[in-house]
C-alpha cells in the first residue's frame, strides 16, 4: 500500500445455491466495488460460485490477488443481525453446493487446529456497523457450509503472510440477513458495510510499523 494511496481491497459474494436463486450477497459486494466513498481505495470485486472446490483453493485465489484486505460476504436468510464472523471453524456439513456436490471429509484440513480466528479487531467493526443504523453482533458460529468453509481459508491465508509494507492482512467474513424494509433494507446494508470497509481501512493504515509509515511520508 503505497504512501498516496489506498488499501487493495478484495470483495466477495456468492452466487446462487440450492435455496436462494439469487444471492444478496452478490448485489452488495458489487455495490461496494462501485462505491465513491471508498476512494482511493483499489476495490476488486469477485462473485464466487457456491462450492466447496472455490472455497478450498480460496487461498490462491487470495495469492493471485493480493490484497491488504478481504471482505467476504454471504447471507444467512435465517438471521436477523449482521454477523461478524470471528470464528471459522476446521468442519463440513452435510450440505450440497450449487453443483449437488458435498464436502469428501468432514475436516476442511486435516492436522490443522480446530479454529482460526478472524483476521482484524472486530469490535472497531462492529461499532461502525452499529453507528451505520443496523442491527449487528459478533457470532461465534459461521455454520458448516462454504461461507464458513471460506472463511476458514481467507483466516488461515491472511495471518500466515504480511503486506508489503510489513503490515499484517485483514480477512474479515461478514453474514447478512435477507434485506428488507427498515433497518435492514439494502440501501442501509450498503452504507453500513461501506462503514465497515472504512474502518477495515483504518485498520490498515494503523497497522503499517511506525518506521516504515515515517520513510513514507518524508
Amino acid at each position: 500500500m503505497p504512501h498516496g494511496t489506498g488499501p487493495r481491497i478484495l470483495v466477495t459474494g456468492f452466487g446462487p445455491f440450492p435455496g436462494m436463486p439469487r444471492n444478496p450477497s452478490a448485489v452488495l459486494a458489487g455495490a461496494l466495488a462501485r462505491s465513491r466513498r471508498l476512494r482511493p481505495a483499489d476495490i476488486t470485486l469477485s462473485i464466487l460460485p457456491t462450492s466447496w472446490a472455490e472455497a478450498e483453493a480460496f487461498a490462491a485465489t487470495l495469492d493471485a490477488f493480493d490484497p491488504d484486505i478481504v471482505l467476504m460476504l454471504g447471507v444467512a436468510g435465517r438471521r436477523r443481525h449482521v454477523a461478524i464472523e470471528t470464528l471459522a471453524r476446521n468442519a463440513t456439513g452435510p450440505f450440497p453446493d450449487v453443483t449437488r456436490k458435498r464436502p469428501a471429509a468432514r475436516l476442511l484440513e486435516t492436522g490443522a487446529p480446530a479454529s482460526r480466528r478472524v483476521a482484524a479487531a472486530a469490535m472497531p467493526l462492529l461499532r461502525a456497523l452499529r453507528e451505520a443504523g443496523v442491527p449487528a453482533h459478533l457470532s461465534r458460529d459461521a455454520g458448516r457450509y462454504i461461507c464458513n468453509a471460506l472463511a476458514w481459508r481467507a483466516y488461515g491465508w491472511a495471518r500466515a503472510g504480511r503486506r508489503a509494507d510489513g503490515g499484517p492482512r485483514l480477512a474479515v467474513f461478514v453474514h447478512i440477513p435477507l434485506p428488507r424494509p427498515g433497518a435492514l433494507s439494502q440501501a442501509r446494508l450498503r452504507g453500513a458495510l461501506e462503514a465497515l470497509l472504512v474502518a477495515l481501512a483504518g485498520q490498515c493504515r494503523l497497522a503499517i510499523p511506525a518506521t516504515v509509515r515515517a520513510a513514507a511520508e518524508r
